[in-house]
């Protein structure tokens, strides 16, 4: 697996304040490089924001897996559901984990592969213009207070530095991958999130 660059402690609810540099990356959180994005087409801005949810094995947390899974680094044999993803090249700009840890794989200004055939108010390839951000979950289990806390950081500091994202412009991947996505599904709380 890559090397992780730790800048913030697991349970810091404390976080220092989110701030992205000039090449899209965020200063005080993990940071561990996929390989899984390219680059944005010309003039893309970046105006939407999609929240995912996801766990490794399914509905089980913690062990790294979401980590491997996004650096194609995902061994096979570690477990039964495994052989079926492990040679899929997916990713996301973040993963907020149950603690609140944040870990950006992919600078926000390059085209994380997060939102597969998608569709936001007509157009299409979500991934061109769009941030993925996953939390680590299921559907059906709540979100823990600490995600809601590291997401809405993590939203107001994307929205400050990317104006184009509209208030309406934060949306789950349900929504732009109707019939095909569920996620972050009606665990999710919409409520709690500042949009």
């Amino acid at each position: 697996m890559r090397p992780v660059i730790k800048n913030a402690t697991a349970n810091d609810d404390c976080m220092t304040e989110l701030k992205i540099d000039d090449k899209g990356w965020l200063r005080t959180v993990d940071l561990v490089q996929s390989p899984n994005c390219d680059a944005r087409p010309d003039q893309a801005p970046i105006k939407l924001i999609v929240i995912h949810a996801i766990s490794l094995p399914p509905s089980e947390f913690g062990g790294g897996y979401i980590q491997q899974f996004f650096c194609n680094q995902l061994d096979a044999k570690a477990h039964d559901y495994f052989p079926a993803i492990c040679d899929l090249q997916v990713s996301a700009h973040c993963l907020i984990e149950r603690a609140g840890t944040i870990t950006q794989f992919v600078s926000f200004l390059d085209r994380a592969w997060h939102a597969g055939a998608s569709s936001w108010k007509g157009e299409q390839a979500c991934n061109d213009f769009s941030i993925g951000i996953e939390l680590e979950g299921t559907d059906e289990m709540s979100y823990t207070d600490a995600q809601y806390h590291q997401l809405n950081a993590l939203l107001g500091c994307l929205r400050a530095h990317y104006p184009a994202i509209k208030n309406d412009a934060i949306c789950g991947h349900s929504e732009i991958s109707s019939g095909r996505k569920t996620d972050p599904g009606p665990s999710f709380d919409w409520a709690r999130i500042a949009r």
